[in-house]
């Protein structure tokens, strides 16, 4: 085999870890020279910094995978720095490069397999397409059964059987067959994902069981290689006595080291710490259900442990800092989960993206997370900046694409550029196969708000017939209000003022600069339908309340409160406004009201 150059495989890996193995390689190697095939679309996919050094170190690697033999590992890198340099490398947009990679040696151990299982369920889920999807499912079942085998059983028997056992051998398989374990929990947990997006309830079923199977193995690994930490610690403070390693001989730390039992609490940190994450924003009425199910909700242990995964030197590291960036940025404001405070998290976010800059410089999912960042931060010129590089460097990545056309949509509504975000909706009702009912909507309210009232009906009449989830309450929103438009002819202050009303909703008038807010009271102010009454004073209450004028947003949330003749069209309308006023009179018990709430059910 004609190996690659080790200090050009040292490039590929994170900046953290370059130091560290260059002092076990020595000296570096000449660079290869200069190759111009390794690039795509005229762009460079690389991992450094300095663009200038991406071609050389990609041609090393597309030189070593034509010239290597299959199954054969690059030397000296193991399986895990491989596989790491794999991640980087699809994170940094080499989607191609890194599908190469994986297949390339995904024989060679169960740790490559899952690589090329993962690239392949991620290609699945970018695209929906149902013949990927049923690859994604082969190759993780693949992966599955190839861990499954009965090779590291077989060895623990004979280890316990012979007296004279190779400590270092005995070792190497307990670090295996915990690899082997965690690694079946994450098919499983891919494996359930696939199954819930065939959105049928005997998929519910199955997936759910696969997700209570993997959790079971995650939490298994968990607390053995936890089990296994502590006792290498007493090994090395020499605080065991010769009886509690008595006690300690089901499990024995000979021959681990340090670095293998840190990565292993990387790889299984990842799904543990997801599952405690993802089940603990779970409604309460429907947690302890779960929990009697057998499922944790620990929000703080699951985010340290994504913490852990992602400053280890596990594959999956990458992918648990970019679970950290998605609650920081969009889970974390989205649910409200610190009240009305939309710049929590954003200290942590930025943390995490100023310290992995340098080694993902050209990921379209950082530069998406970096303009999430930005829109919460107001800075609403910028993060379109960040949405659109993001975009460009997303070329073959559809989903990536479709996540930043709809933040440029959303940037662009908040900017009052009706017209960009027509376009952006548009071209999400035409592309993307997820809820295309609520995308026909907000691109026939764009539409009617830059005075194509005409286009903007034709659009309405979609909304209908896209209408597919019926349980789902976002479209069931959109085929109501599409209904009123198409029965109605839709004028030009209705759309704005409907857009108006999806940034409320969705909590976005807060992002609103104070002069694009003054420009939406003005907008208010100009419907006179009377049908629409109580909602443009909702809208106003929440505009002025935004502007800081408290005692005009309490005025007008009261006259919402007090509206009767639009409660047909909009049921939420009284409801919300008394919310509104509520909380608006906690928050400044300094302004004089009269009037006492009413509490009443609206059906």
């Amino acid at each position: 085999m004609r190996a690659a150059s080790p200090s050009s495989l040292l490039l590929l890996l994170p900046s953290s870890q370059r130091q560290q193995r260059a002092a076990q390689l020595g000296p570096p190697l000449p660079a290869p020279p200069p190759c111009t095939s390794y690039t795509l679309a005229g762009r460079n996919t690389g991992v450094l910094p300095d663009s200038s050094r991406h071609r050389p170190v990609l041609c090393t690697m597309a030189e070593q995978l034509h010239t290597s033999g299959p199954g054969e590992l690059p030397d000296p890198m193991d399986d895990a720095e491989l596989a790491l340099v794999g991640i980087n490398m699809l994170l940094n947009n080499g989607f191609r490069e890194s599908d190469q990679l994986f297949r390339k040696y995904r024989n060679h151990s169960p740790l490559m397999s899952f690589g090329a299982s993962f690239v392949s369920f991620l290609n699945a889920m970018m695209t929906f397409e149902e013949e990927k999807m049923q690859i994604a499912c082969d190759d993780l079942k693949m992966t599955e059964k190839l861990c499954e085998s009965d090779e590291g059983v077989i060895e623990t028997i004979k280890n316990k059987i012979k007296k004279n056992v190779d400590v270092r051998k005995s070792a190497q398989s307990m670090v295996d067959r915990l690899q082997r374990q965690i690694i079946i929990a994450d098919c499983q947990v891919y494996l359930a994902v696939l199954s819930f997006v065939k959105q049928e309830l005997s998929a519910y079923i199955k997936g759910g069981w696969i997700l209570r199977k993997a959790w079971k193995i995650y939490n298994k690994c968990y607390v053995d290689i936890n089990s296994l930490q502590e006792m290498y610690q007493k090994k090395l403070s020499q605080e065991s006595s010769p009886s509690d390693a008595a006690n300690d001989n089901h499990i024995s730390v000979e021959g681990v080291t340090d670095e293998a039992l840190n990565r292993l609490k990387g790889a299984v940190s990842f799904g543990y710490g997801l599952f405690h994450l993802c089940i603990s924003m779970v409604p309460p009425n429907l947690l302890k259900i779960i929990n009697l199910l057998g499922f944790p909700g620990d929000r703080l242990q699951g985010l340290s442990s994504l913490m852990y995964a992602s400053e280890s030197k596990d594959m999956k590291a990458p992918l648990a800092t970019l679970a950290l960036l998605w609650y920081h940025t969009v889970v974390r404001p989205f649910f409200a989960l610190d009240g009305s405070d939309n710049q929590a998290g954003l200290k942590e976010a930025k943390e995490i993206l100023l310290k992995k800059e340098s080694a993902y410089p050209n990921s379209s999912l950082f530069m998406f997370f970096k303009g999430r960042v930005q829109r919460l931060e107001c800075q609403i010129n910028s993060a379109l900046t960040s949405f659109h590089t993001a975009l460009e460097l997303a070329t073959e990545q559809r989903e990536i694409q479709h996540v930043c056309l709809y933040e440029i949509g959303w940037c662009s509504m908040i900017e009052l550029n009706f017209k960009d975000a027509f376009r952006s909706f548009e071209r999400l009702k035409n592309e993307s196969r997820w809820s295309q009912c609520y995308y026909a909507y907000l691109t026939a309210v764009c539409q009617g708000a830059t005075g194509d009232v005409e286009g903007a009906q034709e659009v309405f009449r979609d909304v209908q017939k896209l209408f597919k989830r019926k349980n789902n309450q976002i479209e069931q929103f959109s085929v109501k209000k599409g209904e009123r438009f198409r029965k109605q002819n839709p004028t030009k202050h209705l759309c704005v003022l409907a857009a108006i009303e999806v940034l409320y909703l969705w909590k976005a008038l807060p992002n609103c600069s104070f002069t694009n807010l003054q420009h939406m009271s003005q907008a208010c102010h100009e419907v006179v339908d009377p049908s629409v009454v109580g909602l443009r004073n909702l809208l106003l209450g929440a505009i002025h309340k935004c502007l800081g004028n408290v005692e005009d947003a309490v005025q007008f949330f009261q006259r919402a409160v007090k509206d009767e003749q639009g409660r047909q069209q909009n049921l939420y309308i009284q409801p919300y406004a008394c919310y509104e006023l509520g909380c608006l009179l906690l928050d400044n018990p300094e302004v004089q009201y009269s009037h006492p709430l009413h509490m009443a059910t609206y059906k």
